[in-house]
């Protein structure tokens, strides 16, 4: 029979053994075994070519303040600086698109970039991709950081050890990563040509009527709240580490397809030279839209705003990509 204190040893004996350790994930940049990937990387073959935002409330409770104003969609494209970025406020979100498109390859296919100026200050946000501009599908996100006291607007005590598949997870000039291999098997996404992403803000509150919630239902805990217009995620550029075809099934030579006049006027018809009369014309805008459908070999651009867009010209089991400018 044991003695009270025998027992004793063995019941703290055991308890510290079967005691569950919270998953702990990679650290800060420069920190031994972190995922975080610098700017200047050579692993980056490309970089997002469009954007466009959706604010959100500077102070989700309080949308007397407006939304941000901080940066535009434009500070978005091209390599990552640090410093041009679009503020998202809270809850808000930006869609970027790729052309040529993301491709799943070996270890992580892209990275997304946030301006925190220290490893403490994370502001967060979760990340989508989608194949067809329509349905959109999120990267598992994992916030073992606690929720039971708010992290507030100035304090620095993020931790990247305990989170997951949130984009902001690393400091300014330095990429959070992503592998499509997490989102494999879902029915509606190619995970070998994305051409969509959203970038969307964690509305870091505690509070559940507001709060966001990772995927095992725990409310993310970020700066909170952050009621200034640069409040929110602010979005500097996505990376592109694997590249797949452009966002077309097979590439007509561009040589063949020839637009003129281009830049076209508004209202005035676009003429494409090689293009028979059952060609299938599908003009889109640089999100990706689509923004009229036609037959034949001229376009009238009557119905079309002034701006950029990518005319796919389908001819058989063939397609063509064509760039053209419409004038107001």
């Amino acid at each position: 029979m044991l003695s009270n204190c025998t027992h004793a040893l063995l019941l703290l004996f055991f308890g510290v053994s079967f005691t569950p350790v919270m998953a702990q994930f990679p650290g800060p940049a420069g920190t031994a075994g972190s995922t975080a990937m610098h700017k200047d990387s050579a692993a980056f073959i490309g970089w997002a070519d469009a954007c466009t935002v959706v604010r959100g409330l500077q102070e989700v409770t309080d949308p007397s303040l407006g939304p941000t104003l901080s940066g535009n969609a434009n500070n978005v494209l091209g390599p990552a600086d640090g410093n041009g970025i679009v503020s998202l406020g809270d809850g808000g979100e930006a869609t970027v698109t790729f052309n040529p498109t993301i491709a799943n390859g070996p270890g992580f296919d892209f990275a997304v970039f946030e301006n925190a100026f220290d490893e403490g200050f994370l502001e967060l946000a979760f990340v989508e991709v989608s194949s067809d501009g329509v349905n959109f599908f999120r990267f598992p996100a994992t916030s073992n950081t606690s929720d039971s006291v708010q992290i507030g607007p100035f304090d620095n005590t993020g931790d990247a050890t305990l989170i997951d598949n949130l984009a902001g997870k690393y400091k300014a000039n330095f990429g959070t990563p992503f592998d499509l291999d997490d989102l494999s098997g879902n029915p509606g996404l190619n995970i070998m040509a994305v051409s969509h992403m959203r970038i969307i803000d964690v509305v870091g509150s505690i509070d559940p009527s507001i709060a966001s919630f990772d995927q095992f239902g725990n409310a993310i805990n970020d700066p909170f709240p952050t009621p200034f217009p640069t409040g929110g995620f602010d979005l500097d550029a996505v990376g592109v580490v694997h590249q797949g075809p452009v966002s077309v099934a097979e590439n007509l030579p561009q040589s063949i397809i020839k637009a003129y006049p281009n830049p076209v006027s508004q209202g005035n018809f676009l003429v494409l030279e090689g293009v028979g009369p059952e060609a299938l014309l599908d003009l889109r805008d640089l999100s990706g839209r689509q923004v009229l459908l036609a037959h034949g070999s001229t376009l009238n651009t009557a119905e079309v705003s002034a701006g950029w867009y990518w005319l796919q010209v389908h001819q058989g089991q063939r397609v063509g990509l064509v760039k053209i400018q419409v004038l107001p």
